[in-house]
């Protein structure tokens, strides 16, 4: 009887601790589920703003040249001055006459300059060619080896120009709602694996997500409804380019 007594309160401490490290393995679950919730909508409104920027908005002819996108909002410098920038978001690419499952994305490099550490920076970059696709298709690609990246064109400065047209990348910027120029060269894209993990229930291969053989789940909508919206469509004759 004194055997059964003395174990039990053994018996609850070990119980209480599987408790908590069941609790605490929920919570976790449930902080990376909101995170990638939320880097889903805030790349939508980044996407939609930067887009109809009134100052400098994307020129309505190059949305539909746009094979794949990539959307950074809110990238950080952890260095004061001259710093490298990290920041997550997402990325998607044409497919048939739709557009793919967002593929959750790791993004590091991009130097602007002076700026304080902290300051965040908001990030689109398109794809506006096969190879382009590929490079994002690897699953990690640096910016300014053997592939081209330049800062896009905007509406509000007309040009005769049409040299962005033979770029591989476009890519547009902003700090505190003004648009920055950055330098992305050597800057790299990398799955996000956890990410995507917490995404689809598993891990999925960055080019299965791309190539549309994943159906998008229920909390992309609102995001891909705005990529619809401004990007278009796919069509046929924009597959094959």
């Amino acid at each position: 009887m004194k055997s059964n007594s003395r174990s039990l309160p053994r018996y609850l401490v070990s119980l209480g601790l599987v408790l908590l490290t069941m609790a605490s393995l929920s919570l976790g679950a449930q902080k990376h589920e909101t995170d990638i919730r939320e880097r889903l909508d805030a790349s939508a409104v980044v996407l939609g703003q930067l887009i109809t920027a009134p100052d400098r908005p994307i020129p309505k002819q190059v949305l539909p040249e746009a094979r794949c996108i990539v959307v950074v909002p809110s990238m950080v410098s952890f260095a004061l001055g001259i710093g490298v920038r990290r920041g997550k978001g997402v990325a998607t690419c044409r497919v048939a006459k739709d557009w793919s499952a967002p593929a959750p994305v790791a993004f590091t490099g991009g130097s602007v300059g002076f700026q304080m550490g902290g300051e965040k920076i908001d990030l689109i970059m398109i794809g506006m060619n096969q190879s382009a696709i590929e490079r994002l298709l690897s699953s990690k690609f640096k910016a300014g080896k053997n592939i081209s990246i330049m800062a896009g064109p905007v509406a509000s400065e007309p040009s005769t120009d049409i040299q962005w047209r033979n770029a591989d990348i476009l890519s547009y910027s902003r700090s505190h709602g003004h648009f920055v120029g950055i330098n992305l060269k050597g800057s790299a894209v990398k799955q996000d694996k956890d990410a995507t993990v917490t995404l689809y229930g598993r891990y999925i291969p960055f080019v299965s997500i791309l190539d549309g053989k994943v159906h998008p789940p229920a909390v992309s909508v609102a995001f891909l409804a705005t990529v619809r919206k401004y990007m278009g469509d796919a069509s046929p004759n924009r597959q094959g380019k």
